[in-house]
């Protein structure tokens, strides 16, 4: 039954990239009809600080206005404003002077040349957009595999943002001139009517040319140094600097549709690398679970058959196996409110993620909408509170628990309260080197209101529902008296048991686990949703059937060795961290290994779930089929 339903979520993610946002209409501009451009901000890899684009001493309009932006935006760091660029659709310009007059070139003071050199040795883009288009810059690779240089093959790859300058030789020198050039796609019409454009590819060629190579006159226009003879703009950190902010627009005509623009942007990384891994990972996954399912089934059916028939010719004889236990197994566990305040976490962000995936697997949240898949993550955990609050409260009856509004109030602050808590302490170091990646203080009071105004009364509600109906029935007696626990083997260590059983869901992601953390700390756009809702599925199924080989005293030790894998995510997060990363700053050290510590705590939450659930309908489904007295 899985190939069907692989190969239409395969299917569908080949179409994602095309996919458009319902709702989200394209503009059409008329020829010499004004193309704003406007500022995000300015990232690192090296930093993880982004700053907003007036952090910086660029050339500003008569007035500055940040574009109003989704709670998303606000925590990505994005702080949208208007620029000074003056861009007219299909208009070329040669070159044109920004800001100061011809015989006036800008001056930038000492404190302002150290921090332009400082955010360039960091490594600093710049990231504009032109009609919700951001820009890009073109890298062509050569790919000479036969050594022979008319064989040489251009590899086109494009970088988001530009380069805010470069350094060569211990100096730092500033891309001053920008030359733009974007592409339209040319929309039909009936004849009398007059042609309408979309915009539909925004890249820069970003240069640094020193104040001496360009010439400008006095109606602000400027003309480039010819050939490579000129050279860059050098920003000293010890003095002033006098520099000219210039720029070009170069339109050209494309073929590409208005729908599929956004596929420049999304191909940037090899997608075949992506297909094999999955294939690969869907094969491993299927072949383990396959054993591991013959196994069990085969051992149980035998088991069952010989329990009750042993019922059957003598009663008398000795239990043996796993029904030796039967007494034993559904024993409440030491800490149950916690147990199940974790559990209903695991839930709430199980149908979150649920959904989130689904969602923008359909293509309801493609980067073109910047911050949608935060805002709606965010909004569906407070709302799924309910579904939290239900299991958290049916299983903490079922666990012989009495105190439902301590549990309640455990359930929806435990979680949520550990984030909030690492979220806080890290935007506090944030605030301090004055990054727009920063929460504003309006921002995190409006995220507490919707804590304890959404989450928390939701969580109760379902508490209160979950707690008053029937608890889970179990199918044998608890004895009175606990049985004696022989010597256990080290192979049936706790640890040992999260090492080994953290494996396989790994495995089944590591890869698009990879991609992953490029888009979050390498600043690339991440879409492949249909890859990734395929290896959500493996990983329920895996974490499911690595839960079923557990022992008796369970209910913790299953919870824990089910979140196996997200000790797993921790060491590769490391290893990321050493191997890609170019840090070496204690502050964006500390973000790095915070946020880690988020993703792998909710991971580990979540496969804990899907664990624990699925082993506690197993244990329940075969003790149900024995015969016990």
């Amino acid at each position: 039954d899985w190939l069907p339903w692989s190969l239409l979520l395969l299917s569908l993610t080949c179409d994602t990239g095309a996919f458009y946002v319902p709702g989200v209409a394209p503009i059409n501009f008329h020829q010499n009809d004004p193309v704003e451009i406007k500022a995000v901000k300015l990232t690192s890899s090296r930093t993880q600080l982004p700053y907003e684009y007036y952090s910086l001493p660029f050339c500003q309009p008569n007035k500055i206005t940040y574009k109003a932006e989704n709670l998303g935006e606000v925590l990505r760091g994005d702080r949208i404003v208007n620029t000074p660029f003056q861009v007219l659709m299909n208009s070329e310009k040669k070159c044109e002077v920004l800001c100061g007059q011809s015989n006036k070139p800008v001056t930038l003071t000492v404190e302002q040349s150290r921090l332009v050199a400082e955010r360039i040795s960091e490594d600093y883009y710049v990231h504009l957009i032109a009609d919700n288009l951001p820009v890009a810059t073109r890298l062509e690779l050569y790919s000479n595999r036969d050594g022979d240089d008319k064989k040489k093959e251009k590899d086109v790859q494009f970088e988001h943002g530009y380069r805010l300058g470069f350094t060569d030789v211990n100096k730092i020198y500033l891309h001053n001139h920008l030359s733009f050039i974007l592409y339209y796609h040319r929309e039909d019409l009936e004849e009398d009517r007059e042609h309408t454009y979309r915009v539909v590819r925004f890249e820069v060629i970003p240069q640094s040319i020193r104040l001496e190579d360009l010439k400008a006159d006095e109606k602000s226009s400027c003309t480039l140094p010819e050939g490579t003879n000129s050279s860059p703009q050098e920003i000293d950190p010890s003095k002033e600097n006098q520099l000219y902010f210039t720029y070009s627009v170069h339109w050209e005509e494309s073929d590409i549709k208005w729908a599929s623009r956004w596929d420049t942007y999304l191909t940037m990384s090899d997608v075949q690398i992506h297909w094999f891994s999955i294939i690969n990972s869907v094969v491993v996954v299927f072949f383990l679970s396959g054993i591991l399912s013959m196994i069990i089934i085969r051992t149980l059916r035998k088991d069952i058959a010989n329990y009750n028939k042993e019922d059957d010719i003598e009663d008398t004889m000795e239990e043996s196996g796993w029904k030796l236990v039967h007494g034993d197994v559904f024993r409440p566990p030491q800490y149950p409110m916690i147990l199940s305040s974790l559990l209903g976490s695991g839930i709430q962000l199980f149908c979150m993620i649920l959904i989130v995936i689904f969602v923008a697997m359909l293509g309801m949240l493609s980067p073109s909408s910047r911050g949608a898949l935060m805002t709606t993550a965010c909004f569906l955990f407070m709302f799924m509170g309910v579904f939290g609050g239900f299991s958290a409260g049916r299983l903490y009856r079922t666990l012989k628990g009495h105190r439902w509004k301590k549990g309640a109030f455990c359930t929806a602050t435990l979680y949520p309260g550990v984030v909030f808590g690492i979220c806080f302490v890290l935007n506090c170091f944030i605030w301090g080197k004055h990054s727009s990646g920063a929460v504003p203080f309006p921002t995190m009071v409006a995220l507490l209101c919707m804590w304890f105004g959404i989450s928390l009364p939701l969580v109760y509600l379902g508490y209160y529902f979950g707690f008053r109906k029937q608890p889970y029935d179990n199918p044998v007696r608890t004895n009175q008296i606990p049985r004696q626990i022989p010597e256990q083997r080290w192979y049936m260590n706790r640890f040992v048991g999260i090492l080994m059983a953290g494996i396989l869901p790994f495995g089944a992601m590591f890869i698009e686990l990879f991609f992953i953390f490029s888009a979050i700390w390498e600043n690339q756009f991440y879409y492949l949703f249909g890859f990734l809702f395929l290896v959500f599925i493996i990983l329920v199924v895996s974490c499911s059937q690595i839960s079923i080989v557990m022992d008796y005293r369970w209910w913790w030790r299953n919870f824990l060795v089910s979140g196996g894998s997200a000790f797993y995510v921790l060491v590769y997060a490391i290893f990321y961290f050493v191997n890609k990363l170019d840090i070496v700053e204690f502050i964006p050290s500390l973000l790095y290994f915070g946020y880690t510590a988020l993703m792998v705590l909710s991971f580990w939450l979540l496969t804990g779930t899907i664990g624990f659930y699925a082993a506690y309908m197993f244990v329940r489904k075969i003790y149900a089929a024995v015969k016990i007295d």
